[in-house]
């Protein structure tokens, strides 16, 4: 069973910038489709970039321009590198892969956005 593993949240101030790593125990291309979420407290869990495995990536308009989704296949990762960062910004970010055999998600890593 492939595991996803996320880190690189933190503390960062308004205006400030971080990148997630999410390390995949397997090979990434085993993923139809791979993706970043996030939930804030108090609200659901929503999608920031999906991505096809060889397809173009689909941007929430609240992220567009300032978040960027990339992948390393030969480290089996995926990044999420984010500018820009607002308050609204604070949630835990988990990282997702979806199989033939079903959807896969890493324990979440927390980003807070403040001052």
């Amino acid at each position: 069973q492939v595991q996803l593993v996320e880190s690189g949240g933190g503390l960062v101030q308004p205006g400030g910038s971080l990148k997630l790593s999410c390390a995949a125990s397997g090979s990434i291309f085993s993923f139809i489709t791979m993706g970043w979420y996030r939930q804030a407290p108090g609200k659901q869990r929503e999608p920031v970039v999906t991505s096809l495995r060889y397809g173009s990536r689909n941007y929430a308009d609240s992220v567009k321009g300032r978040f960027t989704m990339s992948r390393d296949n030969a480290k089996n990762t995926v990044y999420l590198q984010m500018n820009s960062l607002k308050p609204e910004d604070t949630a835990v970010y988990y990282c997702n892969g979806n199989t033939t055999g079903g959807a896969y998600w890493g324990q979440g890593t927390q980003v807070t956005v403040s001052s």
